[in-house]
């Protein structure tokens, strides 16, 4: 077992402190007042309470079922039900509500729907941008099963950052991220700034399911040849013994090791710890795009 504990002796590196209760009170009342749901709880994101204290949260569009079943995630699979329409303007009011400054829309995959689910993104872009102006949007797609006329829809809604994550290396998309290709998720991080140049691209991926330090700078060099602008590295923590096992918990160190040589590769901003999410600290990866881009 390399360096960094065993998967079934958390390090002390993972112990964290109890998130604010009252932002995390305030925050899941107003979710069910207006039956939205957040990907911070469904999928178990150990950072919620900061994020909501700090005036950002993830919101999960087009149900809590996903027509995949990843082997990584905590998000329930099976048939989703149709769309809401109204869903949009609530998930706006509900951004507007809580004042939030950085807004994200993620969504569970949505094979069954013709448009992927890419119309309910635009349209939840569309309203928080109407309701609040001043609110910068980060959208995490999924891989639109590669059709980028759908990127396209989203890319026109106008949100700051489209995020796809390519979540592990290569080797793990059979075992681990069923239904997906890299090569095609890699495209979809691609096309971005094909089609909407002005756009900030960010992807990210777990560490900790037995990939090498090789393959994570294979997948790193791969994201810079894709022009991502933002990197996010964490821990993969198993949801459940369901899930797929954690191999080894990468250490500190390794992570901030990974975040150097990132930024030496051109990624305007690196997010590489433990505990980092997709979405962790969002805001301020935003405002680091925004700094570079007027250096």
């Amino acid at each position: 077992m390399p360096q960094g504990g065993t998967p079934h002796n958390r390090p002390v590196w993972l112990v964290q402190k109890a998130p604010d209760q009252d932002s995390l009170r305030r925050m899941r009342s107003l979710m069910e007042g207006q039956a939205l749901n957040t990907v911070c709880v469904e999928a178990q994101c150990p950072n919620q309470g900061e994020c909501f204290s700090c005036g950002t949260a993830t919101f999960l569009i087009l149900g809590d079922i996903c027509t995949r079943g990843c082997r990584f995630c905590a998000v329930k699979g099976g048939r989703p039900t149709p769309p809401d329409p109204e869903e949009p303007a609530r998930l706006a009011q509900t951004a507007a509500e809580l004042g939030l400054k950085h807004v994200v829309i993620t969504s569970v995959t949505r094979d069954d729907l013709p448009d992927q689910g890419a119309g309910q993104f635009a349209e939840a872009v569309r309203q928080v941008k109407k309701l609040c102006p001043q609110t910068s949007v980060e959208v995490l797609i999924p891989d639109f099963q590669g059709r980028v006329e759908l990127l396209e829809l989203v890319a026109q809604a106008g949100p700051q950052v489209i995020a796809h994550n390519l979540e592990t290396v290569p080797r793990f998309y059979g075992p681990v991220r069923r239904g997906a290709i890299y090569q095609r998720s890699l495209e979809v991080v691609a096309s971005v700034k094909r089609v909407s140049p002005a756009t900030a691209s960010k992807s990210g991926i777990m560490l900790g399911l037995g990939e090498t330090r090789e393959e994570v700078l294979g997948v790193l060099t791969d994201l810079r040849g894709a022009h991502c602008d933002i990197l996010t590295l964490g821990q993969y923590l198993a949801p459940s013994t369901e899930h797929a096992p954690v191999e080894r918990f990468v250490t500190p160190d390794e992570f901030e090791q990974f975040k150097q040589e990132a930024l030496a590769m051109g990624f305007k901003y690196v997010a590489s710890s433990p505990y980092v999410r997709s979405s962790y600290r969002a805001d301020q990866a935003w405002k680091a795009v925004q700094a570079a881009a007027g250096s």
